[in-house]
């Protein structure tokens, strides 16, 4: 359930509304502060939404934002131990590899010429290896492996969260989570959530097998998250061709602003291109002519 959220709307009243049915909230559930109260605008031109933060009654900001950083602290730290083994692993058995190569001669034939006093070396090339084909078994392994970490994890924020991973093909692997408290689990923004996605994705990329591609999700989060950004672009779009003026967005990460330029890639009237430096990179919305 999502414990506190910042929703916009015509009015403050109507943003508080729609945040209390995406929360599945009743008004005598919740608390609120008006962020923005908005503006209407001369003639609709500069008209701007109004904006309220709603929580749960009862939630504490302060803790949940605690619970985050410990989850985080405690994820990095448990990727960082797993890639020093890895790494560790990785150098022995390359270190074994190179001297059982040093100790082996290289096979050689010599075969007589037909028509001349002289012979011919043919050197046989050893075969190239080959990344490993996956299968089920290791699959069922590295599915198993992905949900240790997160159970590990999990159990360090002393939050109970059912996994359920599976395979879609052989390239990605989807993890949903199930649980009383997913609000921490995914953060603000999702940013909780993302970070968890990047760490399991490198405990799942070691280097054995082809790239694996690692999708985390809980309470349909992705889904909810897409539409919103979708949503977001067109207003903003109509905005920057309206007052032909760029708009400029909050700072995301690369998978919702790859959202933003996708939904708007076939817009007759502005274009769209990213700026800054990560974690900071943002997008910019521009009206065609006006970069």
């Amino acid at each position: 359930m999502i414990k506190c959220l910042e929703m916009t709307g015509k009015t403050a009243i109507e943003a508080t509304q729609e945040a209390c049915k995406k929360m599945g909230l009743s008004l005598t559930e919740v608390e609120y502060k008006i962020l923005d109260e908005g503006s209407k605008g001369f003639l609709g031109i500069g008209a701007r939404p109004a904006k309220v933060k709603v929580w749960q009654i009862g939630y504490d900001e302060e803790a949940e934002k605690a619970k985050e950083e410990a989850a985080k602290k405690a994820a990095e730290e448990k990727a960082a131990k797993e890639k020093a083994e890895a790494e560790k692993a990785a150098r022995e058995k390359a270190e074994k590899e190179k001297a059982a190569k040093a100790a082996e001669s290289k096979p050689v034939e010599t075969v007589a010429a037909t028509s001349a006093n002289t012979a011919t070396e043919i050197v046989t090339e050893e075969p190239k290896a080959e990344r490993p084909q996956i299968t089920d078994k290791d699959k069922d392994e590295i599915i198993a492996k992905a949900k240790k970490f997160l159970s590990d994890v999990f159990a360090t924020m002393n939050l109970q969260v059912e996994i359920d991973a599976k395979f879609i093909d052989n390239k990605q692997l989807v993890i949903n989570m199930e649980g009383p408290e997913m609000g921490v689990v995914i953060g603000k923004r999702g940013q909780t959530l993302d970070s968890l996605q990047h760490l399991v994705g490198l405990v799942v990329n070691k280097g054995e097998f082809a790239f694996i591609t690692v999708t985390l999700d809980t309470e349909g989060y992705r889904k909810r998250r897409k539409e919103t950004l979708e949503h977001l672009a067109i207003n903003l779009a109509k905005k920057a061709k309206h007052l032909h003026k760029n708009v400029v967005l909050e700072p995301m990460n690369p998978y919702e602003r790859r959202i933003i330029h996708s939904t708007l890639q076939n817009d007759r009237y502005v274009t769209t291109h990213s700026e800054g430096v990560e974690p900071h990179r943002y997008v910019v919305i521009s009206p065609k002519g006006k970069q």
